[in-house]
């Protein structure tokens, strides 16, 4: 038999099977660095913008998987609509001020932090967010993103606070923010203000007492048969430690309340908690007896006395009492609950808050002077048991606020804060009217930004720290009226662009003030505010400070995309500003993912050692297997993630990726100027395979742009798995590998696998990004224009197409009966008669009109569409031994057996008969032989 070998169509290609990502990934940086992709892709001047704005992460540690998935889905995005035809730059960010930086360095500091100044700490707090902002830049590097990583924003840099500041001044001149007195979310650790968005929540133990304030003065014809001596009102706190700053009582105006006798007491409760209170303080039934009752509304302005300080407490009447626990009356410390304030100014209450910024008591409450509230609180309920006055007392177990940083429980503390004023100039109600103009996804995240914002209290932007922007606002020392003057605004101004943020720490409030000012009070003495902004001030308007004053950028940005919990954080603290600097919210549409769990579904924690280093999974996987996972995932749900999905998701990738190897090898002799055939004159299923690859990337590019990933890895994994790999490409091997090579056939077979090459390599490339470049670079330069020197220089490929829903049916009835074919020869394969399936030979028959039809009109070619010698199609019914289609709608049975026809040497196909032209040839392969072989000489 005579070797064939060198006749068949062997594939080239320089893309290898084995990817190696560990190792290649890194040489792609190198070449996306020396093609300038980390100063700004997708550089498209004239094209419609897509701006993908930046939530800045912290730059104070290693990025984390969380990290990971965030900009990753950023990538794809942005990577997908530069393919588009966009201009779309990405301005990579990082937040550089606060609690974060400044902990960790105070905390390395150790003592030598105490005698330092401000500015000294805040060039260590500098030092220490530049390396951390270098590492994380270098990881997301590593990660595939691609960005202007050598121009980002940075929260410290001199241009970004310098718009800080000016965003400051501006919705301080416009009366949005003021300087109050006022009760904050306070952490006693960190000695900090917080904002609500800076509160964690967890289960936390406290005592809960029910307590006695003996009635002082009633108003008149209030509970005539009770004696005011005996009479006592009850209240009901989880916090016995703010008792030494009650003022007061809180009653409903609606809710009926009775006096009680229970032996020679007598008490004042809600009645409809009347049988709670009774079992709370142990009193049997028959034990007590209702005396008098009237309306809430009746007590306004009765007098109480504390249970152990010498003072009144005040009834007043509010809504914000409830009836779903307690006693019905509330103990009321307007300098430490934001209700209790509220209600305390509406009744002319001082805002009174004996604790200082450790949480201890301070001189106003002597017995309990210099001691932590926390150590008091059992100390408090002991000297209330001593005096009679505790009813009952039990630990309860509470969702608890809890400082996000510390991770210590905070209380509500009363001091001179700045707060932006959410209602001024109805911001709330504009901003309210802005979350309907936005497109949120998943769209519930509408309703929750919504239901934040419409119940927002307050926003409360000081912090008692030094590594941040400075509140730069001076007020007067004797009456703090704050000083809002053009001149002060500009001096400034002025004083931050000439001397930087360090500046405002170095002089005092006369260097800043017009020469002269006095305030409205007389005084010429002033403050200087050293507090620093609130981070989510600074992240908030970086719509100004970046999309504002960058020339590639816009404003409003199309999208913001972060966590889920960024709708009380970056999301709403940029609408608030946006609104209140320019009218709009900065964002048209708003995407949120969810968390990054562990296989097992739990919160990945270092300390738990459940965590997962992105970097270490880049050393073991490669970038492109995590970008594939997270295109893989619903995001807009939390994702688990383990080694064992990763390895999963290393099987999709290779099977992508032998895909192109596929295509690839079997173009190294194709040229697309010489060789391209015309879609008319293709095969059938030729015709087929295009139009379903174009099908696919009009599907692919509107599954992107609506940013469903899953959708986009599932569609490209059953492109590729199924429809290319197990359906054309099965059947394309016969053609390619021994047709002759310049046959009409074989070339529109290559037309199809080039453009599926040159569309398919852009489609994947958002994904699997230094995969798509290492193709890209692996193409001939005659497939590529010159100007393109990367995938990212390429535009989105699509071409025109028809449907065809007449092929589309028939080639799905044949890759049904093939694969029914493929059952029945299976028996065979088991029982050893066969071993390859060419050996077998198969006989048809269905009561499928429809699929008769489809199968005789391409009887001639079925064989090698079904990968058997002989195909047969018969009438009638099948015998016993046919093997049925699992796919009942076929109606298709099939009887398999070994083929005994002869064995063609190079196509390995059986025929009947081989020859004429070559012995050993079938007569598709012999004329091909006979024109390869050399002509002699004679």
């Amino acid at each position: 038999m005579a070797e064939y070998k060198s006749t068949v169509n062997i594939t080239q290609t320089s893309f290898p099977m084995k990817a190696n990502l560990p190792v290649t990934e890194p040489e792609r940086m190198k070449l996306w660095e020396g093609f300038g992709f980390y100063n700004g892709v997708f550089k498209r001047p004239g094209a419609p913008k897509y701006v993908l704005h930046d939530g800045p992460p912290f730059a104070n540690g290693d990025i984390h998987m969380g990290t990971a998935l965030n900009k990753i889905l950023k990538d794809i995005i942005v990577k997908y609509q530069g393919l588009n035809g966009h201009d779309a730059p990405y301005v990579p960010g990082w937040d550089c001020h606060g609690m974060p930086i400044e902990h960790k360095v105070v905390e390395k500091l150790g003592s030598k932090a105490k005698t330092m100044t401000k500015v000294e700490i805040r060039k260590e707090c500098k030092d220490y967010a530049e390396k951390f902002l270098n590492r994380q830049r270098d990881e997301f590097k590593r990660l595939g993103i691609l960005g202007d990583f050598n121009h980002p924003y940075m929260t410290m840099d001199p241009t970004y606070e310098l718009a800080i500041v000016k965003a400051f001044q501006q919705m301080l001149s416009e009366g949005y923010v003021t300087r109050r007195l006022r009760p904050i979310h306070w952490c006693p650790v960190c000695k900090t203000a917080l904002a609500e968005a800076e509160v964690e929540y967890a289960d936390h133990d406290s005592i809960a007492v029910t307590v006695a304030f003996p009635a002082k003065q009633l108003p008149a014809g209030v509970f005539p048969n009770t004696p005011l001596d005996k009479l006592s009102f009850l209240i009901w706190t989880t916090t016995p430690w703010t008792l030494p700053a009650n003022l007061g009582i809180s009653v409903h105006p609606d809710f009926e309340y009775v006096t009680v006798k229970k032996g020679e007491q007598y008490y004042v409760v809600a009645k409809t908690l009347l049988s709670s209170v009774a079992e709370m303080c142990g009193w049997a039934d028959g034990d007590y007896q209702i005396i008098d009752e009237v309306m809430g509304q009746k007590l306004d302005r009765a007098l109480a006395r504390h249970p152990f300080i010498d003072q009144d407490s005040l009834l007043m009447v509010g809504a914000h009492v409830t009836a779903d626990a307690g006693t019905g009356l509330v103990h009321t410390a307007p300098g430490h609950g934001r209700e209790d304030y509220e209600i305390g100014m509406k009744y002319n209450l001082p805002v009174y808050s004996p604790v200082d910024e450790a949480g201890r008591y301070d001189a106003r409450v002597k017995e309990f002077e210099g001691m932590s509230i926390w150590k008091a609180n059992p100390l408090v309920v002991e000297k209330l048991k001593g005096l009679g006055r505790l009813l009952s007392e039990k630990t309860i177990r509470h969702s608890y606020p809890n400082c996000w940083r510390s991770k210590n429980p905070i209380i509500f503390r009363a001091t001179a804060q700045w707060f932006v004023e959410l209602d001024h100039k109805d911001l709330r109600k504009k901003c309210l009217e802005e979350i309907n103009q936005v497109q949120w996804v998943p769209s519930w995240g509408k309703d929750r930004i919504h239901n934040m914002v419409e119940g927002r209290a307050d926003w409360c932007i000081s912090r008692q720290r030094s590594w941040g922007v400075p509140i730069t606002a001076v007020y007067c020392k004797t009456c703090g009226k704050v000083v809002i003057d053009p001149a002060l605004t500009k001096a400034t101004i002025d004083l931050i662009q000439t001397q930087g943020l360090d500046g405002w720490f170095q002089h005092k409030a006369q260097d800043v003030l017009p020469k002269g000012h006095q305030c409205s009070c007389g005084s010429n003495e002033f403050v200087k505010e050293e507090d620093i902004l609130d981070v989510w001030f600074e992240s908030g308007v970086s719509h100004m400070a970046v999309l504002g004053t960058r020339e590639e950028l816009a404003w409003p940005a199309n999208l913001y995309l972060e966590g889920g919990d960024q709708h009380r954080g970056w999301f709403q603290h940029a609408l608030w500003t946006g609104v209140a600097l320019k009218g709009h919210a900065p964002f048209k549409t708003v995407l949120t993912h969810g968390w990054v769990l562990d296989a097992q579904g739990k919160a990945m924690h270092k300390s738990a050692g459940n965590a997962i280093d992105p970097m270490d999974l880049m050393k073991q996987y490669g970038a492109d297997v995590l970008r594939l996972f997270v295109s893989s995932e619903d995001y807009t749900e939390d994702v688990s993630v383990g080694t064992e999905m990763l390895t999963r998701m290393s099987e999709a990738y290779r099977r992508i990726r032998n895909t192109f190897r596929f295509i690839l090898g079997n173009l190294s002799d194709f040229d697309p100027k010489q060789h391209r055939v015309d879609p008319k004159d293709f095969l059938p299923i030729d015709r087929w395979a295009f139009i379903e690859s174009q099908k696919t990337l009009v599907s692919l590019s509107e599954a992107y742009r609506q940013f469903q990933f899953t959708k986009v890895f599932h569609e490209l994994d059953y492109f590729f798995s199924v429809t290319l790999s197990a359906g054309y490409f099965d059947i394309l091997k016969d053609r390619l590998y021994t047709f002759e090579a310049n046959s009409q056939s074989r070339r529109a077979a290559q037309t199809v696998l080039y453009d599926v090459l040159k569309s398919y390599v852009i489609a994947v490339a958002p994904i699997l990004s230094f995969t798509a470049e290492e193709i890209w670079q692996s193409l001939p330069d005659n497939f590529k224009p010159a100007n393109e020197k990367s995938v990212f220089d390429s535009r989105w490929v699509s071409q025109k197409f028809e449907e065809d829903a007449a092929l589309a049916q028939d080639w799905q009835s044949i890759f049904s009966a093939k694969k029914a074919v493929s059952k029945a020869l299976e028996s065979l394969r088991q029982a050893k008669t066969i071993g390859s399936s060419l050996e077998g030979e198969v006989v048809l028959y269905t009561e499928s009109e429809h699929l008769k039809k489809v199968l005789q009109k391409n009887l001639a070619d079925l064989r090698y569409y079904f990968l058997v010698s002989k195909v047969e199609l018969k009438d009638g019914e099948a015998p016993a031994d046919a093997i049925p289609s699992e796919d009942a709608a076929l109606k298709l049975k099939t009887v398999a057996r070994k083929s005994n026809g002869q064995k063609c040497a190079r196509c390995w196909n059986y025929y009947d008969q081989l020859g004429p032209e070559v012995a050993d040839l079938c007569h598709r392969c012999g004329p091909v032989v006979q024109k390869l072989q050399p002509v002699t000489e004679g």
